[in-house]
């Protein structure tokens, strides 16, 4: 039968869990906003944003009560401070869906400049970079988690893929630099949020683990290609 204490430990990861899927959600929607020209569904990922931000600080505070009141030692403890660590991520990864929302209310604007196609792809894989940093979180899986580490290079590589292709836009005719200028930011926030996954696998190895990697993971993936 579970302690009290493991059953708090059980609905931490649950919180931390819905953070992810809120976060995941807006990620798709705000996409979804961009590439099917919906505004409408923009301003509601921005609409939602307080509430991803109310389960961050409801998530940290009772990390902190847990760590007073359990004061929990080795394995407990790695769990709760990655979880703070994670939420943090999370948070900010929501932040950059509502940046990539306001861009596509932006966008939605004007007369769309070339199909959506890159942009998608980047955040399928960020989405579900995201995911799988989760799942290996709460499964303890940091073979998940070092997978998801080797999935970075891919969109840093469609990050630039992007760029040159909208530079080449810009060159060609410089009326086109204000939407194109702007597409790059979208490519950037989903650069970030693959960046932000990154660091919540990396939590999850010293969680599983107790290994620091924050600096090893580049030399890692060099080294698996």
């Amino acid at each position: 039968m579970a302690t009290a204490f493991e059953k708090e430990l059980a609905d931490l990861k649950e919180k931390v869990l819905k953070l992810g899927s809120l976060v995941e959600k807006a990620i798709i929607d705000s996409i979804k906003a961009l590439v099917e020209r919906d505004s409408k569904l923009a301003v509601k990922v921005i609409d939602k944003d307080p509430e991803v931000n109310a389960l961050e600080v409801e998530i940290d505070e009772e990390c902190i009560r847990l760590i007073a009141l359990r004061q929990p030692r080795a394995g407990d403890l790695r769990l709760i401070t990655t979880a703070m660590k994670i939420t943090t991520d999370l948070e900010r990864i929501g932040d950059l869906a509502v940046d990539i929302s306001e861009r596509a209310l932006e966008l939605n604007e004007e007369p769309q400049l070339k199909p959506y196609i890159d942009i998608p792809r980047m955040a399928e894989i960020a989405q579900g970079m995201v995911r799988d940093s989760l799942d290996a979180f709460v499964k303890r899986d940091s073979s998940l988690a070092r997978d998801v580490l080797t999935r970075d290079d891919l969109v840093d590589n469609l990050n630039w893929q992007v760029f040159n292709e909208l530079l080449f836009f810009m060159i060609q005719d410089p009326k086109t630099t204000s939407r194109a200028v702007k597409i790059t930011y979208i490519s950037k926030y989903l650069e970030r949020i693959a960046d932000h996954a990154t660091n919540i696998a990396e939590m999850v190895v010293y969680l599983v683990e107790g290994k620091i990697i924050r600096h090893m993971a580049v030399p890692e993936k060099k080294k698996k290609a």
